[in-house]
């Protein structure tokens, strides 16, 4: 479960799920040398620095890096903790509360953490990742949305979406492609085939911030995407081109052949959408022993 250190000491790995507000970070990494710039994991480590007893500076190694201004119901992350060599490792829950405790941004919040083996790695081990946007139509312009929603949702200036064509559209995407068409450059991967599991336009929740006076125009709608993984922006692209459906702009034919075009820097597909309107949902891991518990959907070992 552990690897050794210095003599006696054991180095203990544990999976943290976390969320975040991302309206005033540079993205979940953190921002090295720049003090007008910060990353959650500035918080994060910080943090960490506040454990008792610790050998090493404790570094997290992130599931899924998300951009500035991009939010996360349930981001993970791993990190190992070396404690002097007379000490046990800490309990999953006394790592929670401590990095909770030593948090120094209120939209940043640890969820649970679970001891995982020494070669778990949040990135590499994880099975599949969910994102969710959502939009809201019915306001004439953005700075008319209530303002609890203004930094969490797109408010796209129309008064009705054709959300028919949208699924439909959404129905290419889904299955193995070549998304080159959809990805941003300065992506670090060398290979841009993904899998995409679900691709989904439903009406959203009715939101708890609207006056009754307001919600008589105000539509919410969600957009959903599950891949194993993402290329740097997939999700925002698709989302602007999915929208350009839903307003007549593009048919759903349309977007097979911009998928199958494999360019990026086409008319429609460089379009992206702004960062606030998204959310990593979450981050999905098989499990990793016989006895696990489930944080949701993410299945993780727990002894």
């Amino acid at each position: 479960m552990g690897s050794c250190g210095p003599v006696g000491s054991v180095r203990a790995r544990y999976l943290v799920f976390f969320q975040y507000l991302g309206t005033d970070f540079n993205g979940v990494a953190a921002v090295r040398g720049n003090q007008r710039a910060v990353g959650v994991l500035n918080f994060l480590e910080e943090a960490a620095k506040q454990l008792r007893s610790v050998v090493e500076p404790v570094k997290f190694t992130i599931s899924s890096r998300t951009d500035a201004g991009v939010h996360a119901l349930s981001n993970a992350a791993h990190l190992d903790i070396q404690r002097l060599s007379d000490l046990p490792p800490f309990s999953p829950e006394v790592v929670t509360q401590a990095l909770n405790t030593h948090l120094k941004h209120p939209a940043i919040r640890v969820l649970k953490a679970f001891r995982v083996p020494s070669d778990f790695h949040a990135r590499h081990s994880a099975t599949s990742r969910t994102y969710v946007y959502r939009l809201a139509t019915g306001c004439p312009w953005p700075d008319q949305l209530p303002v609890f929603e203004q930094k969490v949702c797109w408010a796209v200036q129309t008064d009705c979406l054709d959300v028919v064509a949208m699924q439909e559209a959404a129905q290419h995407l889904l299955g193995t492609h070549d998304f080159s068409a959809f990805q941003s450059a300065g992506s670090p991967t060398t290979s841009s085939i993904r899998t995409l599991y679900q691709a989904s336009v439903s009406p959203g929740p009715p939101s708890p911030f609207v006056l009754p006076e307001e919600s008589r125009r105000l539509q919410f709608w969600t957009l959903e995407f599950e891949s194993q993984s993402f290329l740097y922006r997939q999700v925002r692209r698709m989302t602007a081109v999915l929208v350009a459906v839903g307003l007549g702009t593009l048919t759903p034919i349309q977007v097979k052949a911009i998928l199958e075009s494999r360019d990026p820097l086409g008319k429609y597909q460089s379009r992206i959408a702004p960062a606030h309107g998204l959310f990593l949902k979450s981050v999905q891991y098989r499990s990793l022993g016989p006895t696990s518990c489930t944080l949701q959907g993410h299945s993780v070992e727990t002894r």
